[in-house]
């Protein structure tokens, strides 16, 4: 009967172990588990963080180009870039920042088509913890806290080279038409004033000038017959504020048998240097897309780090004719 007992004991003794290690067996698969999902963790940690391009118009050569720059060096800095079109409509723009921060993203760069009309959203998109970095173009003295930084060229200094090649080329003045970029744009504004400015006191006359609705090359020819037309001989030299709309003066110039005026227009870009080449224009003021593209990504990572960056970033301009043309790479774009 003890013997009995005993082996009863014995049978519940080993039935409870048996049930102590079921327990820490299952123990240990829950620990794995964890281990697991923080592993799984890691990765989204790793995961490239979602950022966005927005281009003032992907129709330009120059926002295209610098979509392809952003998406080919986004992973460098750990980044997924996304690309939304604002088709040059300023409402827009202003739609698709307040887009960009609906997917979420860390951080958006900027070249807004109305610097006055965007600074709501972009306020909006601080607010709501998105890094806000202005490309190409800058918001207007007194609203830049709107954004964290600003990537570009400094565009008053474009205007002032401009201004500079033309008293370099007349030393005994000559009268000059002026064919701005998109009305209300920042490059627009400072290539204008940094032009005029230039040109106080000297002996070079600015006799005309009107900007587009847009950076497009058949309302820069438009504006160029119509000037043409209104001055003809007059005109000794024509400042167009990007390359692509000078490709509409050159088309105007032909049309009218004027081969002597000389054509200075700035970007830098393949049409500009093509026609610094042929002798059609006679300056390319040059901004470099992918020197901007990485600077932005540079600083929107460094912010997303909390490290400090520098409000305001130019990027040097580099002065093109057909003397050092051979000395500098020909663009992509």
């Amino acid at each position: 009967m003890k013997m009995k007992k005993m082996s009863v004991l014995s049978i519940i003794m080993v039935i409870f172990m048996i049930g102590v290690l079921s327990g820490c067996t299952k123990a240990t698969d829950d620990t794995a588990t964890k281990v697991n999902d923080s592993g799984s963790t890691n990765e989204t940690a790793d995961a490239p963080v979602k950022v966005a391009f927005i281009a003032q118009n992907m129709a330009t050569e120059a926002m295209s180009f610098a979509a392809k720059e952003f998406e080919k060096y986004g992973a460098d800095y750990g980044f997924e870039v996304i690309i939304l079109d604002a088709k040059g409509d300023a409402q827009i723009n202003v739609q698709a920042v307040d887009n960009a921060v609906a997917q979420g993203v860390k951080a958006i760069f900027v070249t807004p088509n109305d610097v006055n009309a965007i600074i709501p959203s972009l306020q909006s998109a601080k607010e709501a913890g998105v890094i806000v970095g202005m490309f190409s173009s800058d918001l207007p003295e007194g609203s830049q806290e709107a954004r964290d930084f600003f990537v570009g060229v400094n565009d008053n200094q474009a205007g002032e080279a401009a201004a500079q090649a033309f008293i370099n080329h007349f030393p005994d003045g000559a009268n000059i038409v002026e064919i701005g970029g998109q009305a209300g744009h920042d490059a627009q504004n400072k290539r204008h004033d940094g032009f005029n400015n230039k040109l106080e006191g000297t002996n070079i006359k600015v006799i005309d000038y009107k900007a587009t609705q847009q950076w497009a090359t058949d309302q820069a020819m438009a504006i160029a017959e119509d000037m043409i037309t209104k001055y003809g001989s007059e005109i000794d030299g024509i400042f167009c504020h990007w390359d692509n709309g000078g490709t509409g003066v050159i088309q105007a110039l032909k049309a009218a048998k004027m081969d002597q005026v000389y054509l200075v227009a700035v970007d830098g870009c393949r049409a500009g240097f093509e026609q610094v080449k042929s002798g059609e224009q006679s300056v390319t003021i040059m901004q470099n897309f992918s020197n901007m593209t990485q600077k932005s990504l540079e600083l929107a990572k460094d912010k997303i780090d909390g490290k400090d960056v520098e409000s305001v970033n130019f990027i040097p301009l580099d002065i093109v004719d057909l003397d050092n043309i051979d000395t500098f790479t020909a663009p992509e774009w």
